[in-house]
C-alpha cells in the first residue's frame, strides 16, 4: 500500500478556444450539473454524481481562467501528507496524535493516519471555524445595535 501521493507530472495549458468552450458549457450545465454524460463510439455513458461534480468544477475553474490540480490519495496516509492536508505543520500534527485529537496508529516505528478520519477532522474543524465566525458576526451586530 502507498503511503504518499505519486505525481504523473501531465500539465495542460488551456488556450483561449477552450476556455471559452469551458464558459459555453458551465453555463450548459449550470443547472444540472448532476446529469452529466460523455458520448463514446458506442452511446451516450452516464456519469456518476461524483465524477460529474468534479468535471463540473473543472469546467467552472477553467471558464474563470484558473488553475486546477486533480490527484487522489491513498487511504493510509504518512503523517506529512495528512498536515500538508490538514493545513498544518508536521510537528502540530504530532501533538494532536498524542493528545487524542485524531486517530492514527503505528506501522513500525511510523506513524500512519487513515484517510477518512483525516478528511472528517478537516470538516470537522472547518465547521467549527464557520460557527465560530457566525458567532463573532453575531456579536458584532449585536454591538452595532447598541
Amino acid at each position: 500500500m502507498t503511503t504518499a501521493p505519486v505525481s504523473q507530472g501531465k500539465n495542460l495549458l488551456v488556450e483561449a478556444k477552450e476556455r471559452h468552450q469551458a464558459i459555453e458549457l458551465f453555463k450548459a450545465l449550470a443547472g444540472h450539473p448532476e446529469r452529466l454524460a460523455v458520448e463514446s463510439a458506442e452511446r451516450p455513458v452516464g456519469l456518476p454524481p461524483e465524477l460529474a461534480r468534479i468535471l463540473t468544477t473543472v469546467v467552472e475553474v477553467m471558464a474563470r481562467g484558473g488553475s486546477v490540480t486533480i490527484g487522489s490519495l491513498p487511504e493510509e496516509l504518512t503523517t506529512t501528507v495528512a498536515a500538508e492536508q490538514l493545513g498544518i505543520s508536521r510537528p502540530t500534527l504530532m501533538k494532536m496524535i498524542q493528545n487524542g485529537e485524531i486517530p492514527a496508529h503505528r506501522k513500525g516505528t511510523h506513524h500512519r493516519l487513515n484517510l477518512h478520519d483525516v478528511l472528517a477532522f478537516k470538516r470537522a474543524r472547518l465547521e467549527r471555524q464557520r460557527q465560530a465566525f457566525d458567532e463573532l458576526r453575531a456579536l458584532e451586530d449585536e454591538l452595532d445595535q447598541t
